[in-house]
């Protein structure tokens, strides 16, 4: 039996839907359950007292997935590794910007992407994956999962539909397909992965083990949850960093995948195992950050677009990999017009000098931050070669297009002029 819908989920008044933005300040929270609390409170507990053991054993059927006619609807908390008040109302949330189904959020985006690949991979299947990805991913992915017996395989994430089939070919042929695994925009060149183009070729019968299709997944936290739907192109199991964009304020540390209720069922059983979700503060945290997310992202996409404009034009700059600067009618440019709704605010830039010049750069900031993430209030910027993807291998890195002089910014909210001043300061020292 599915889980009740509560009175206080509401979606629609006089007929009229509501939008995202709305729903995000009550959406799943009822106050006069909580004193009349407005905000909901943190529920800082480890365990539940049920009315009864009926009511215990009603509680441990819903935290299987399986309720029973006449199970009280509050019967679904029991321990904070199965559920949490904040937990729930969290999770009710980050379903409305992706129109998903259900949301299961984690301690870490990487808690969130290893116990989604194995709820559906293991030991003799294949993880097909686009490239480049966050080091972290590509390190999961090409280092530890074969040691579980899970083949993988890449192909590039601005592959062509020939380049594509080939790919998911080869993939079946070392065994089954269970999971193709994306990243777009990729981190850290902005290369971006046709999710329509995928999602249709993993339906095609040559993708198929047995007639099963392989789940089709896709970290979407470089745009997400504001300018790119993975779901409405096909993609199966959305994957967040929540730390970055979502909670924005450089604070927390937390993840989520969203999809059907079939996908999360798997999801959600794996991470209760594993131990992997989200304390009770930092769903708090969320649910706060979640009610100024547009704000924040949209007022960090305008900011971008200038700075991009000024690094664009400035000698010492060699190329901004900036998705608004995609050439017209190229491949990626078709993609992107399809795809995204905005170029976002994370982006990298090559200067002149290789490591030498991007240390230089760095080194000279007095207003952007100098540290690894994305997505805050403030800017950040970073050189990837030796942070975030220095676990990759160097061979692998310039293959991928990560050159010793990338350098990663994720624009803040900060003035914009402001942030050109300081650009231009730092790029006296190249």
């Amino acid at each position: 039996m599915s889980k009740p819908v509560k009175t206080y989920r509401k979606r629609e008044v006089a007929g009229r839907a509501l939008s995202p933005e709305t729903m995000m300040l009550g959406y799943g929270y009822d106050p006069h359950l909580s004193e009349g609390s407005i905000k909901p409170p943190i529920f800082q507990t480890s365990t539940f007292a049920f009315r009864s053991a009926e009511h215990g054993e009603a509680s441990f059927r819903a935290s299987r997935g399986a309720r029973i006619e006449g199970d009280p609807e509050d019967a679904d908390l029991a321990y904070s590794r199965i559920n949490n008040p904040n937990l729930e109302v969290l999770e009710d949330r980050l379903t409305l910007f992706d129109g998903a189904d259900e949301a299961v959020a984690f301690a870490s985006g990487m808690g969130a992407i290893t116990t989604a690949i194995l709820a559906f991979a293991g030991q003799g299947s294949v993880v097909l994956h686009s490239s480049p990805l966050y080091g972290g991913t590509e390190s999961l992915i090409r280092n530890v999962l074969p040691r579980f017996g899970i083949k993988t395989l890449e192909f590039p994430a601005s592959a062509d539909e020939a380049t594509l089939a080939r790919a998911i070919v080869e993939a079946q042929s070392m065994g089954q397909l269970a999971v193709i695994y994306t990243e777009t925009p990729a981190n850290p060149t902005n290369e971006l992965v046709d999710l329509a183009l995928v999602a249709r070729l993993a339906a095609e019968p040559f993708a198929m083990s047995r007639g099963v299709r392989p789940v089709v997944m896709t970290d979407n936290t470089y745009l997400g949850p504001i300018a790119q739907f993975p779901l409405q192109h096909g993609v199966d199991v959305v994957l967040y960093s929540l730390t970055k964009y979502v909670g924005g304020h450089s604070d927390l540390v937390a993840g989520a995948a969203l999809g059907s209720h079939a996908h999360m069922a798997k999801v959600r059983s794996l991470r209760t195992l594993f131990g992997t979700n989200p304390d009770p503060h930092t769903c708090w945290l969320l649910m706060r950050s979640l009610e100024t997310v547009r704000l924040r992202m949209e007022a960090s996409f305008a900011n971008a677009k200038k700075l991009a404009v000024f690094l664009r034009d400035h000698p010492k700059v060699e190329t901004v990999r900036f998705l608004d600067f995609l050439q017209e009618g190229s491949a990626q440019r078709v993609v992107f017009e399809r795809q995204c709704k905005s170029a976002g605010s994370t982006f990298s830039f090559d200067v002149l000098g290789g490591k030498a010049g991007a240390f230089r750069l760095l080194n000279s900031l007095k207003v952007a931050k100098l540290a690894v993430s994305l997505g805050g209030t403030e800017t950040l910027m970073c050189h990837p070669g030796s942070t975030t993807h220095s676990g990759v291998d160097q061979a692998l890195r310039e293959r991928l297009g990560m050159t010793d002089g990338l350098i990663r910014i994720s624009v803040g909210i900060e003035n914009p002029d402001d942030l050109i001043a300081d650009l231009a300061q730092a790029l006296e020292a190249v």
